[in-house]
Parts: C-alpha cells; sequence; structure tokens
C-alpha cells in the first residue's frame, strides 16, 4: 500500500447541526447540552468525528454563521464551561471534535464591524472591505448576493458600500489586511490549545477576491452579476492558506476540511494536494448541484445518473495519490439524499437510503453523515411558506415570486425540492411529540413522518437504515481494500446502474447499486470474480450479484482476489 495512513483518512465524521439535534431545557432550540445527552448514541453508531456547525455567539441571522464573537458561545446554545465538558466527554469516548471556521465573514455587530463602520480613519476601517458609490450613488459593482439582491450595502454613516456575498448583517472580511489575519490566526490557536480537533472552514476559497472588483455576467434571470469568477478561487487564496498552515494549522495534529464553492478537483488539489501545506480535504459540490434550471438551484429536476457517475468519479481518479476525498450526500445546505437522489416513498425509502450510503462510502475518502440521514429522514414538504425559518428562502421568494418570475405554488415545488430548510428539521429520536427534540415548541417545525420514522424504532430493528450504518462503518474501519484502494468506474453509460472497482494489494471489490424502483438486467463480466463474498448487501438474501438482474434499489458489494 503506497498511500500514507492518517487518523482522518480512517475516520467517520458525523455533522451535528446543533439548533436542530437535542434540546435539553425546554426552549425549542437545541443545545451543547443536548448533544452531551447524545453521546453514547453517536459512539455506538460508529462515528469518530463530531463536526459541530457553528456554536459562537451569533445575532443569527443566518443560523450562526454570522458570528459576533468567535471567543464566545451562543446563550442559546449554553456557556463555555458546557462547552468544555462536551468536548472532554466526546475525547473520554475516544471520539474528536471539529469546529465550523467561519473567517470570510463575520456579523455586522461583530465589534471589528462595529468600530470599522464608524468612521472611515478608524483603526478597523481596513479589517472590511469597503468601496467608493459608483455614478449617481450607486454600487460598485453589479454582483449579486449569494442570498439574491446586491453584494453591496450602502452606509450613510461614512457614504461608503461595504461588501457582503451573503446577508448584509454578514459584512465580508478584507483578507489582504495582515494585521485581520493575524487576529484570526490567534482565535484559531486559542482553540487549538483548548483542544479542539480541526476546524471545517466555511466558504473558504472565497477568502481572497480580485481586487479590480469588475461586474459579473447576469444569469439565471438573476438582474445581478456573478461575481464568484472574481471572488471564488481569487488570486492570494493558496498565499492566504499556506499561511494560516504555517502560523496556525502545522502546530496541530488536526483535521482540516475546506468548503469549496467553485473548485473542482484540480483545484482541490491546489487546496488539498499532500504537497500543498494547506488543507487536508475539501468538501466541492459538482455532484449536489447537478441540473439546475433557469433559476439555478430553485428547480425540481432529478440528477442524470451519468452525470453523477462522471462528477464522482472524476474526483476518485484525478485525486488518487495525490489528495483525499470527502464523501458526502447530505449537510445542512443541501436536502435530503433520500428525497433528492433516492426514492422516499415508504415502500423504497429504506432501501434507497441504504443504496445511496454503499454507493458513496465504498469509494476512497472520508466519509461525512448529515445528522438524521443515518435514519433516512426526508425532505419536510412543507406546504406553507411561514413553516420554512432559512433567510435565503425567504429572499429568494420575494424576489421570484414577487418579481412574477414564478407562481406561489412553483416556488413551493422548488423549495421544497432543493431548499436548506429540509436538512434543518429537528432530529426524530422517537415517536413522542416534536420527535423526542424538545418539550416545548421547536424552532423549527418538526418533519410530520417522526412517527414512523425516528431513531428509536431503528435501533430495535436489524433491517433498519440505522442498523445498516452501524454494519457499514464497521465494514469500512476493517479494511484498507475500502479506506486506501484504488477506484474504477464501470459502465460509465448505463442510466440506471452505478457500477464501479476498488483494488488493493491484489484484492478486489465491487460495488454495484440500483438507482431505479425497477428491475435492471445486470450482465456479469469476465474478469470479476465468481468465486468470492459479499461483504454487505441491502437485500436480506445477501445473494450473489451474478443472478442477472437487480432489484429496485438493490446495492451489493462483492469482494474477490
Amino acid at each position: 500500500m503506497n498511500e500514507k495512513r492518517a487518523w482522518w483518512k480512517e475516520s467517520v465524521v458525523y455533522q451535528i447541526y446543533p439548533r436542530s439535534f437535542q434540546d435539553s431545557n425546554g426552549d425549542g432550540i437545541g443545545d451543547l447540552n443536548g448533544i452531551r445527552q447524545r453521546l453514547d448514541y453517536l459512539k455506538e453508531l460508529g462515528v469518530d468525528v463530531i463536526w459541530l456547525s457553528p456554536v459562537y455567539q451569533s445575532p443569527n441571522d443566518d443560523n450562526g454563521y454570522d458570528i459576533s464573537d468567535y471567543q464566545a458561545i451562543m446563550g442559546e446554545f449554553g456557556t463555555m464551561e458546557d462547552f468544555d465538558g462536551l468536548l472532554a466527554e466526546i475525547h473520554e469516548r475516544g471520539m474528536r471534535l471539529v469546529m465550523d471556521l467561519v473567517v470570510n465573514h463575520t456579523s455586522d455587530e461583530h465589534p471589528w464591524f462595529v468600530e470599522s463602520r464608524s468612521s472611515r480613519d478608524n483603526p478597523y476601517r481596513d479589517y472590511y472591505i469597503w468601496r467608493e458609490p459608483a455614478e449617481q450613488n450607486a454600487a460598485p459593482n453589479n454582483w449579486a448576493s449569494r442570498f439574491r439582491g446586491s453584494a453591496w450595502e450602502y452606509d450613510p454613516a461614512t457614504g461608503m458600500y461595504y461588501l457582503h456575498i451573503y446577508s448584509r448583517k454578514q459584512p465580508d472580511l478584507n483578507w489582504e489586511n495582515p494585521k485581520m489575519r493575524e487576529d484570526i490566526y490567534r482565535m484559531m490557536r486559542w482553540w487549538g490549545d483548548k483542544g479542539i480537533d480541526g476546524f471545517r472552514m466555511d466558504v473558504i476559497s472565497m477568502l481572497s477576491k480580485d481586487q479590480r472588483y469588475p461586474d459579473g455576467v447576469c444569469r439565471d434571470g438573476n438582474p445581478y452579476g456573478d461575481g464568484l469568477p472574481y471572488y471564488g478561487n481569487g488570486p492570494r487564496i493558496h498565499e492566504f492558506l499556506k499561511e494560516m498552515n504555517r502560523e496556525v494549522l502545522s502546530r496541530y495534529d488536526w483535521m482540516t476540511v475546506g468548503e469549496g464553492v467553485g473548485v473542482g478537483a484540480k483545484e482541490a488539489l491546489q487546496y488539498a494536494g499532500y504537497d500543498s501545506d494547506e488543507l487536508n480535504m475539501m468538501f466541492h459540490f459538482e455532484h449536489v448541484e447537478l441540473n439546475p434550471g433557469p433559476y439555478g438551484k430553485w428547480n425540481d429536476n432529478r440528477a442524470d445518473l451519468r452525470e453523477l457517475k462522471a462528477v464522482l468519479s472524476r474526483w476518485q481518479t484525478e485525486l488518487e495519490g495525490k489528495a483525499w476525498n470527502s464523501l458526502f450526500w447530505d449537510n445542512h445546505d443541501y436536502p435530503r439524499s433520500v428525497s433528492r437522489f433516492g426514492n422516499d416513498s415508504p415502500r423504497y425509502r429504506e432501501l434507497s437510503a441504504k443504496m445511496l450510503a454503499v454507493c458513496l462510502y465504498m469509494m476512497k475518502g472520508t466519509p461525512y453523515i448529515y445528522q438524521g440521514q443515518e435514519i433516512g429522514m426526508t425532505n419536510c414538504g412543507f406546504r406553507d411558506l411561514k413553516d420554512y425559518r432559512d433567510i435565503e428562502i425567504a429572499r429568494v421568494y420575494e424576489e421570484m415570486v414577487g418579481g412574477g418570475l414564478v407562481s406561489h405554488d412553483e416556488m413551493m415545488r422548488y423549495i421544497n425540492h432543493t431548499g436548506r430548510d429540509n436538512a434543518r428539521t429537528p432530529m426524530q429520536w422517537d415517536d413522542t411529540p416534536h420527535g423526542g427534540f424538545t418539550t416545548g415548541t421547536p424552532w423549527i417545525r418538526e418533519n410530520p413522518n417522526y412517527v414512523d420514522i425516528n431513531v428509536k424504532e431503528q435501533m430495535g430493528r436489524k433491517d433498519s437504515v440505522y442498523t445498516f450504518y452501524r454494519e457499514l462503518i464497521a465494514l469500512r474501519r476493517e479494511s484498507d481494500l475500502i479506506q486506501y484502494g484504488t477506484y474504477h468506474l464501470l459502465l460509465p453509460e448505463d442510466e440506471n446502474l452505478f457500477v464501479y472497482r476498488r483494488e488493493l494489494d491484489g484484492e478486489k471489490l465491487l460495488t454495484v447499486c440500483n438507482f431505479t424502483d425497477r428491475e435492471q438486467t445486470f450482465t456479469w463480466q469476465e474478469g470479476w470474480g465468481t468465486e468470492g463474498q459479499v461483504l454487505i448487501a441491502n437485500y436480506a438474501d445477501n445473494r450473489k450479484p451474478t443472478h442477472g438482474t437487480l432489484r429496485p434499489y438493490e446495492a451489493i458489494v462483492w469482494k474477490w482476489t
């Protein structure tokens, strides 16, 4: 085996969205002590690393991704003492904790920005990106906010605009300023000295902006321009990350993963190549952003399996021996995978949830499980707009329906298919009111199907999605072939089957997945090893994959030498 071992390569990561995981005090909001109550559950599942979405002090304009104090805990989530207790209990169980690092922007209530906007000559003015108005007091350029509208906000106190790629309450930090960078590094070292085990880095590919600030191209029905070519993968991004690695990351035995907006496989080699001296791995979004419609992600399209295979396989092959992959279907920003890539009907939900797990987690890379994925939680499908809480959904609805681009019914279809709140409904622990998440009123309505889909029911059943995830995690842990073997896509033009081979030191593994609700013909090919064993399968009979047909959403992993 040529691949260098590392603990973060051999780990399974579980992402917790704290607001929706477990409420311990009845206020309807998940909290740190609620997470502490569920650590044994995560340990039993087989999790090695817990990644917490932001728990820092925040006014919650964007659910914690607008930070007002990097070294304090959000009051709704608890205290720093609660955090210290959580960290200690995680380590006592032999697990690790990764924090969410959000340093492209802060909250406009952060003391740095309060000072920055107070006057043009304030020492903190240059911590953020300020520009003079264009002609007739217009914005400096036409860039769109990723939450719709302009990415610039006029501040009458000083007569200038500040940049906010997200909400206007999330002003972008100016990474051109070395003093600001050192303050960020000092904060990161503070958390490192506290004993955390790494960072997931929010929109890390956006730190460096093209200092010309040119206009972007208008597309997807948006009257504002696409600035991503000018704030994504910017001219100094690798300089900044190498500096961050030198000043902070290299000093700790950490797992670091960057959120790579606009990052393809070739760019990932620069961010996370074994010789890059930057990060351990990157998240990419090509596979979860296939088949955009005329309004970008706001559509109800299904991904074409051939395109899905091509994207995932490209990342496997182009990173082979050069960088490490992140494997995920679900997170807090995307809808539930069983609703999007599988089939969330009662007949096929569990089969397709298991199939999706097999398909992705038999690949090479570090698997990420998002809370509830391990029980096959589905999109919420709320019919009333007021049941959604996401700032992005509210802004897009206002612009697209209010602007006459689409009807209310059409927009609700899009929201129910791709909206972020599909992943943010409360964790479904049992069939008691609110799914056992809270004794109070939850901050966002629970998915009504918690009565049927919940942890308590699945932990007591041998054929449940939860039990299957436990078996899959255990299988990965004991297999160098699964963790480090090379990847080879088979049948790339098949519209219904995802088939690939893994190889290591003479051992071979075949993964066969049917992505449809129909039987599919499967032709066994010479050299695929007629003598071997089924490692895992999602139908109870575990039959060999040589029988000529695959049943609906069937997944089989076959090993031979």
